[in-house]
């Protein structure tokens, strides 16, 4: 049976996830039976965060801003530039071997995709793909960014799909490094408060759905020393 450990570890420093990350893909690299796990989060404090191939002049706010609003500014081993992660938008990081999925990074990232684009489907929010650009938008602006990194065809990192973020933290970054580009969220778009704790079941379903997990398996930070 395919099953997926959900290891929900709430408000979270951007740290704290990234070293349980970290840990999650030792296990998978060194035990080719360990499961696929998804580790979800809300960053607190809010991160900005540079991806491999980022331009730090898309960071538009002083370090020395940044940190006195307590915002961290850190470097990601991602793909992607530069974006904002805070509380109010559900980040999720799968620990997924791509060796059981024909070593095909671009289809495991559409597949990311597929899973928000069900998600907004389900609350009504008509969502879609663009060309040349990977994420969810609707029209120009942006409601989910994705970027992940791979190490021996273990992907990790991965999305942050925007429930009910306060949207003026982009306004310190040109988000994912496209000038001219929106960001939204699905409260903003419903015209109405939306929980995070409303949208992760039915993420989770649909990220069964897209690839194929018969179980979701709640599972602690603790079982991996976190």
């Amino acid at each position: 049976m395919s099953e997926l450990q959900v290891i929900d570890v709430g408000a979270c420093p951007y740290a704290r996830a990234l070293k349980l990350q970290e840990a999650l893909v030792d296990r998978a690299i060194a035990d080719e039976t360990f499961p696929p796990a998804l580790v979800l989060a809300e960053h607190v404090p809010p991160v900005i965060t540079l991806g491999r191939s980022a331009d730090a002049g898309n960071v538009l706010a002083s370090r020395e801003a940044l940190a006195g609003a307590g915002i961290e500014v850190v470097s990601a081993s991602r793909g992607g530039d530069v974006t904002w992660h805070g509380p109010g938008q559900i980040v999720g990081y799968p620990i997924v071997r791509l060796a059981r999925r024909g070593h095909d990074v671009r289809q495991y990232l559409r597949d990311l995709e597929e899973a928000i684009l069900r998600t907004a489907a389900r609350f009504g929010i008509s969502a879609a793909r663009r060309d040349g650009l990977t994420g969810v938008w609707v029209g120009r602006e942006k409601l989910a960014a994705i970027g992940v990194a791979v190490r021996r065809w273990v992907a990790y990192h991965g999305f942050a799909l925007n429930v009910s973020p306060d949207l003026s933290g982009f306004a310190n970054i040109v988000p994912c490094g496209l000038a001219g580009e929106g960001v939204t969220s699905m409260e903003r778009i419903l015209d109405r408060a939306v929980r995070t704790a409303e949208v992760k079941p039915v993420l989770l379903e649909c990220l069964a759905e897209v690839f194929a997990f018969e179980r979701l398996v709640p599972t602690e930070a603790s079982a991996f020393g976190f």
